[in-house]
């Protein structure tokens, strides 16, 4: 047998038991980057191509160099882990919180202030990991609710939807567009403006805007005033971090910084300079810290270096290549077409399946079956992105926001069926990706 399907196959059989088994999808993914790496250091050449065929002293080896070296991406990992330890520290300071009193005090009825934080929510989301975005946010919300004796259901759900809208819009949001900006060669600023047009950033926000419009008709009717009580910043240094990390990133997309490790390097040293304030200045213990650096999403990280590892190894056999000439075959050269079913597919997957390793399989496959239509590969690429982080919106397993907020939900006495998310998951995808997607085929195609 062909290694390459011996590739695929091992790429299936873990998609199927990450699919079924999500509590142990680190395992799977682990074990089958490892099972890979193994194979290429027995048959050298055969699935990470060293240009030798694997006939130097080298070759065994080089599955193992490759992997850690090229495969994963660092780059990536490390914007990741800092930009969660600037999140954790952001939460901590007590700054969402403040303003959302602000904007619950400045609302002239409780609908309106409930939209705006929902709006508020997504922008967040913008800089901050959606689960902890969603449980900054998830305590306003129930207060809000019981002030107003509104059954929160709704309210806590739009947290989820809404914060998994807005994690695509930077590089800094979620780990999806962190993949596609190492990707595609995308910098901080390519997010908002690339090659003479708008790019990502202004599609998405078309997409909260219909979220915006899609919950107001939910909570309209809600229009008297309520009272706060005002939460206490306990400091403003990590909302500074925060605002440094933006600009900085930034900065290195106008410098056209070459070191490819440059953004990575410069998030982590603003994370760690998070911690010594943290342990500096606000006095925490050794075990506090510890607990710090323990809740963060570590899972995920895992995760993406074995899921790097083995599209690695998809790719580099030549897989990924030949999906892409299939697509295009199927979609008979109509770019429409083709633009359609990307966005349906990635909608549908991601409902179920973690939308991680989908857009790390899908990227090159978007790419390559733009270039055999010959058009801008953005408008594929643009579109994989949309489908997949909206999608995750559609079933309640869909995206770890959801599954946050359904925990939560359920911990108050509100418990919410796949049937209830349904009602409200499926039409927010529907309105907010039509509109993102139709603003996105009328500016790329």
């Amino acid at each position: 047998m062909d290694i390459k399907w011996i590739v695929l196959i091992v790429a299936v059989v873990m998609y199927l038991l990450v699919i079924l088994k999500q509590d142990k999808k680190v395992w799977f993914t682990t074990g089958a980057a490892l099972l890979l790496v193994a194979l290429g250091t027995v048959l050298p050449g055969a699935i990470f191509n060293d240009g030798n065929g694997g006939a130097s002293e080298t070759g065994r080896l080089f599955a193992v160099t490759h992997s850690l070296g090229t495969l994963i991406n660092w780059n990536v990992l490390m914007i990741y882990i800092g930009s969660m330890i600037i999140a954790a520290l952001f939460i901590y300071s007590k700054v969402p919180a403040r303003i959302a009193d602000s904007i619950v005090e400045k609302s002239p009825g409780s609908g309106i202030a409930i939209i705006m934080i929902l709006a508020m929510t997504g922008i967040i989301s913008i800089f901050v990991e959606n689960v902890a975005t969603v449980l900054v946010m998830a305590p306003i919300a129930l207060a809000l609710s019981k002030k107003l004796k509104l059954n929160p259901t709704y309210f806590l759900a739009g947290l989820a939807v809404m914060s998994n809208l807005e994690g695509t819009a930077t590089l800094v949001g979620d780990p999806p567009s962190m993949i596609f900006a190492s990707f595609a060669g995308y910098t901080f600023n390519d997010f908002f403006f690339y090659g003479g047009r708008i790019s990502i950033f202004f599609f998405v926000q078309t997409g909260l805007i219909a979220g915006c419009i899609f919950f107001y008709m939910y909570f309209r009717n809600a229009r008297e005033k309520t009272a706060v009580d005002r939460t206490k910043v306990v400091s403003f240094v990590p909302a500074v971090l925060l605002v440094a990390m933006i600009a900085g990133l930034a900065l290195l997309s106008f410098l056209h910084f070459d070191w490819q490790y440059g953004s990575g390097v410069y998030v982590m040293v603003l994370g760690i300079a998070g911690i010594v304030w943290y342990v500096l200045s606000q006095k925490k213990s050794g075990e506090e810290v510890r607990t710090l650096i323990k809740e963060l999403d570590w899972e995920t990280i895992f995760f993406l270096c074995g899921i790097f590892v083995v599209v690695g190894a998809i790719s580099e056999t030549g897989l990924l290549k030949e999906f892409a000439a299939f697509l295009a075959d199927v979609t008979g050269g109509n770019k429409l077409f083709g633009f359609v079913l990307i966005l349906l597919v990635s909608i549908f997957i991601s409902g179920f399946v973690d939308n991680v390793p989908y857009i790390i399989v899908m990227l090159p496959v978007a790419a390559d079956l733009a270039l055999n239509l010959g058009i801008h590969k953005e408008l594929y690429m643009f579109a994989l992105l949309i489908g997949s982080c909206l999608g995750g919106n559609l079933t309640p397993f869909g995206a770890s926001a959801n599954v946050v907020a359904m925990g939560i939900l359920k911990k108050e006495g509100y418990p919410l069926s796949f049937k209830g998310w349904l009602k409200i998951g499926a039409p927010f995808t529907f309105f907010t990706t039509l509109s993102a997607a139709l603003f996105l085929w009328f500016v790329w195609k």
